[in-house]
């Protein structure tokens, strides 16, 4: 379930780190640190750096967020 006060922005895969954690530099160039949605580790979506993703991220926290899309190359 989508939540109003969330923001989907685009970014690229650039580390994959420990426990379903990545890193991802987004299009207006800041890096952030986010976890996988949980239909996506349910579902075994492999995320490898290097892969576009849509990000959720919350207005009150701009440093962390959750990748709900992988997109085709």
């Amino acid at each position: 379930m989508q939540n109003k006060d969330s923001l989907k922005i685009e970014g690229v895969v650039t580390e994959s780190l420990p426990n379903t954690m990545f890193r991802v530099e987004l299009d207006d160039g800041r890096v952030i640190l986010v976890t996988l949605k949980g239909t996506l580790r349910r579902r075994y979506i492999r995320i490898f750096p290097g892969d576009k993703v849509l990000v959720e991220m919350t207005k009150y926290d701009k440093e962390r967020g959750r990748i709900i899309q992988k997109y085709r190359k």
